[in-house]
């Protein structure tokens, strides 16, 4: 067992897929804004999503997927970004910095969790909204579970306020640091540049600015006995740093896009295939919108409740706000 990779996940699969147009300003890995009257676009997320759960559930990941068939919430794929689960029971929602992304927090989606998982406490951190005060989530974190740190890069998606309460709360020790791409802008999200694993990390050093600190990160990520694989700006630009471990049927995976595998050199993913199987997924729509595989998954860290295997059925649908159709529980 790893309590860093997750045996479960939530996946949001998008009937309006496009890129958001209130977080291009921030976001230098999203393209430019696309018309979300284009079908096609959304018709390819819609695809990718479908083909990414299967992929997983073919690896023995339990998989929940949810619909999202409404037009206002053209970044639901990524729902790692408002909510978390963590061992023990514990639930957290989180503020989010666009206005159009709050509306992805779903009740059905932390229903489920009750329903599936031993859910002790739900610690809703979204009414710091109203002071603007923002954490993405998973997204504004990278989560060492063993080690117990929570990794940052400062931006003003990771408040400090919220950080500080999240650590509290949950038992991390905040580690954050200013990081930057090759011209100078800060990373929007913790997650595009560094993934922990049960036996490595992906990070890219580099972009952290201060020596000390940098020196310090790969110090705290080394010290459980992890390799520490640095990657290149070029690396992080086909996100290779966007990755998650999870837990399948025959062991630990790592899920991550069929762009960042190519990128990957031999000697790291050689590293990689000795302690998880790698598990490309074929998302080149989604990651038009500045995120990729990681960020599409939101890893379920709760102790499942005991009863009789899920029946998988219609993905579940929510079209303004109203919850229809039934849940996909398949494992």
């Amino acid at each position: 067992m790893s309590a860093q990779a997750p045996r479960a996940a939530v996946l949001v699969r998008p009937h309006h897929f496009h890129p958001n147009p209130q977080t291009q300003a921030d976001n230098s890995f999203q393209s430019a804004v696309v018309s979300g009257a284009d079908a096609t676009l959304a018709a390819r997320a819609f695809d990718e999503v479908t083909a990414a759960a299967a992929v997983l559930q073919a690896h023995g990941v339990t998989v929940h997927l949810f619909d999202d068939d409404r037009d206002v919430t053209p970044d639901s794929v990524f729902p790692n970004n408002w909510f978390s689960t963590h061992a023990g029971g514990h639930v957290a929602l989180y503020p989010m910095y666009a206005p159009n992304r709050r509306s992805e927090r779903r009740s059905d989606i932390v229903e489920l969790l009750k329903e599936r998982y031993r859910v002790q406490d739900v610690i809703d951190y979204s009414g710091l909204e109203h002071d603007g005060i923002y954490l993405e989530g998973t997204g504004a974190m990278v989560l060492d579970h063993v080690s117990r740190v929570a990794y940052v890069a400062r931006s003003h998606r990771a408040d400090p306020i919220a950080l500080e309460r999240f650590c509290t709360n949950f038992g991390y020790e905040p580690m954050a640091f200013d990081a930057v791409d090759e011209s100078g802008t800060a990373c929007y999200h913790t997650n595009v540049m560094m993934c922990i694993a049960t036996d490595f990390a992906l990070i890219s050093l580099d972009m952290i600015t201060s020596p000390a600190r940098r020196q310090e990160v790969s110090e705290r990520l080394a010290a459980p006995g992890r390799t520490v694989l640095d990657l290149s700006h070029a690396q992080i630009r086909n996100f290779v740093g966007n990755a998650i471990e999870l837990r399948g049927s025959a062991g630990r995976v790592l899920a991550l896009s069929r762009r960042a595998l190519n990128a990957l050199t031999p000697r790291q993913l050689g590293v990689i295939e000795s302690s998880a199987a790698v598990v490309p997924l074929d998302v080149p729509t989604i990651e038009l919108a500045g995120g990729s595989v990681r960020c599409m998954i939101a890893g379920i860290h709760l102790e499942e409740r005991p009863g009789p295997p899920a029946v998988a059925s219609t993905p579940q649908r929510v079209h303004r706000g109203v919850t229809t159709g039934a849940r996909i529980y398949a494992a």
